[in-house]
């Protein structure tokens, strides 16, 4: 069994901005660079990265630019050059390339890593419920709940009854103690989403003019390293005929579809995801490894 235990890490990615990561397992041990969606922070993948830890990975998950503990940026720049940029920052710290594990906004810098801008710099990538195109009602769902509340929250039962009322499907927590870790408290007392509010007005921006899937298309059929796309079943992000419209463009991916799981695949069913990731990984990036010629010296 992995170490499970769980450090905090900072990393200098520009001159304006440092972004933190909780990380679990042996330094040594494959790399897994967990990137979650917008309007989460790293926590989204507490679960996943004990697992990952458990079988003998090296799991980071990382608050992205204008997220959680990570700063926002100074000028609003949260453009995904940006993002991946911040990526590959970390990755040149690793000792091996990592296999990358993205949701929605993170699944989106991965393809454009490593279909793109920085291809061969990862061993395997694993896309959360994300295809260069996507259901525009679904996304215009998410930016209505992001924006639903400007004025935050008084209690974290206020914001409990909010999220139960946006996943239905969901069962409610018995503690509001992980809910308060995606919470900042204002000086006014109040409850707001961990979040740079300029981060937002993008996403509202890009919700309205649907994107750019042309680009997000491109760069995922110049995929060739092993991919895995995770698809929640009663997701209105990915749908069936998106799912399959990625897998014509991407003919080497393999594809799991999760039963009652919505767009955040993990949070809902993360015992049956993290079997189809870990399985995934250790058939790929542990194989590959190796079975790679060793350093003589």
């Amino acid at each position: 069994m992995g170490d499970t235990s769980k450090r905090e890490l900072r990393y200098r990615v520009g001159e304006h901005m440092e972004l933190v990561a909780d990380v679990w397992g042996d330094e040594g041990a494959p790399p897994v660079i967990l990137m979650h969606g917008g309007g989460q922070t790293r926590h989204a993948w507490g679960g996943t990265a004990e697992v990952l830890a458990r079988n003998g990975f090296h799991a980071l998950s990382v608050d992205l630019r204008g997220h959680g503990d990570s700063q926002w940026h100074h000028e609003g720049d949260y453009a995904i050059e940006s993002y991946v940029a911040d990526l590959h920052a970390i990755i040149d710290t690793l000792r091996e390339p990592p296999a990358l594990v993205g949701a929605s906004l993170g699944g989106m810098v991965s393809m454009v890593s490593q279909g793109e801008l920085r291809p061969g710099t990862a061993r395997a990538v694993v896309l959360v419920d994300i295809t260069p195109r996507v259901e525009r009602e679904g996304i215009q769902r998410i930016v209505e709940f992001m924006t639903s509340n400007p004025d935050g929250y008084e209690t974290l039962e206020d914001v409990a009854q909010a999220v139960a009322d946006y996943l239905p499907h969901r069962r409610p927590p018995k503690s509001l103690t992980g809910l308060r870790k995606n919470l900042r408290r204002g000086d006014d007392g109040r409850y707001r989403w961990h979040w740079d509010p300029a981060f937002l007005q993008q996403a509202e921006r890009r919700s309205k003019t649907g994107g750019n899937p042309n680009r997000l298309s491109d760069a995922a059929a110049r995929l060739t390293l092993p991919t895995l796309l995770v698809r929640g079943r009663m997701s209105d992000i990915v749908s069936e005929e998106t799912a399959r419209e990625f897998r014509e463009l991407v003919p080497h991916a393999e594809y799991v579809d999760v039963a009652d799981a919505a767009h955040m695949v993990a949070g809902d069913q993360n015992d049956v995801f993290c079997d189809a990731v870990v399985d995934f990984l250790k058939r790929t990036i542990v194989t590959s490894r190796s079975s790679a010629p060793q350093d003589p010296s």
